[in-house]
């Protein structure tokens, strides 16, 4: 096992895990042949609605169960990476996919999320979407990717443990928002999302069940529709709101079987205006604090109007 095939490293300021994946650097960069994604592509030969496989290029490997990662400086990176394709419709997005055919997505995140935590290499599964090349999508056909770590990372983790001493903070959250709905875009079908009271992103929101859900995996059916209705409905806001597609990050916090833990997404465009870029720069990476340009009030007034 090399630094090529895909290794994590403790970063000795911070305590945290990085993963160095050589490979990955020979990977495809939108490519100019054939879309693979298309059915009769190379990674969907066959008709499909939804799918899910394992990425060519991971930055996680499968292989053994960690032993005692926490004590060491080098490790292989064990875990799991998924594709998850949305639709064979290339032109589509996940906003246009319509609540039934986003319900089979959901659906499908939750099978793949209850799978990958069977087994011994996986403690935390993260859902995520990188809509768009200016965050780096390198295949335009609508899709996901699923990444199954060794260990929890530290965003996740951070979230979990203020709620392990404070009570569940989106609890709290999903109660001040609903009182004074300033911020709150969506509320349907027991579903919220808003934009947060501190939020980094412009127009970033976050979603998530009234209901105290872990993961995915234990949403019930009307709560898997519930969550795809939202998903349609605020995803769709970003594009009507500045006239076109607009790029985005999106990544779901879950930990299945955790009764602390609140499923709930966060979504994050990378525009402060119609085509302008908001870039994350020195300062912010330098001290850990986001400065965003968007008055988080502004911001919802102007999804709820799109």
């Amino acid at each position: 096992m090399t630094a090529s095939d895909g290794e994590l490293r403790r970063d000795a300021l911070t305590g945290e895990w990085v993963t160095i994946v050589g490979a990955r650097q020979d990977r495809p960069h939108l490519p100019d042949g054939p879309c693979p994604f298309c059915v009769g592509g190379l990674e969907a030969p066959e008709p499909y609605t939804v799918r899910a496989f394992p990425n060519r290029w991971p930055p996680l490997t499968g292989g053994a169960a960690l032993d005692d990662a926490t004590g060491l400086d080098r490790t292989p990176a064990r875990g799991a990476a998924e594709i998850v394709l949305y639709t064979p419709d290339h032109d589509a997005s996940f906003a246009s996919l319509g609540v039934a055919a986003a319900h089979g997505v959901v659906d499908l995140w939750a099978e793949r999320t209850a799978a990958l935590l069977a087994r011994l290499d996986v403690a935390y599964v993260l859902v995520l979407e990188n809509r768009g090349r200016e965050v780096g999508a390198t295949i335009d056909h609508p899709h996901g990717q699923i990444y199954g770590f060794p260990f929890v990372p530290p965003v996740p983790a951070r979230e979990a443990a203020r709620s392990a001493e404070q009570g569940c903070v989106i609890c709290g959250e999903l109660g001040r928002e609903r009182t004074d709905p300033a911020r709150v875009v969506h509320d349907a079908d027991g579903w919220l999302g808003w934009v947060p009271f501190a939020a980094g992103w412009p127009f970033g929101l976050l979603v998530a069940p009234l209901e105290h859900v872990p993961g995915l995996p234990e949403l019930s059916d009307e709560g898997r529709v519930g969550l795809a209705g939202a998903l349609v409905d605020v995803l769709g806001r970003y594009d009507r709101l500045f006239g076109r597609p607009v790029p985005y990050m999106l990544w779901v916090h879950q930990q299945p079987g955790v009764i602390d833990a609140h499923l709930h997404v966060h979504v994050a465009p990378t525009w402060r205006a119609a085509s302008v870029t908001r870039y994350v720069a020195a300062a912010e990476l330098g001290s850990g604090t986001l400065f965003n340009p968007v008055v988080p009030e502004d911001a919802a007034a102007r999804l709820r109007q799109a």
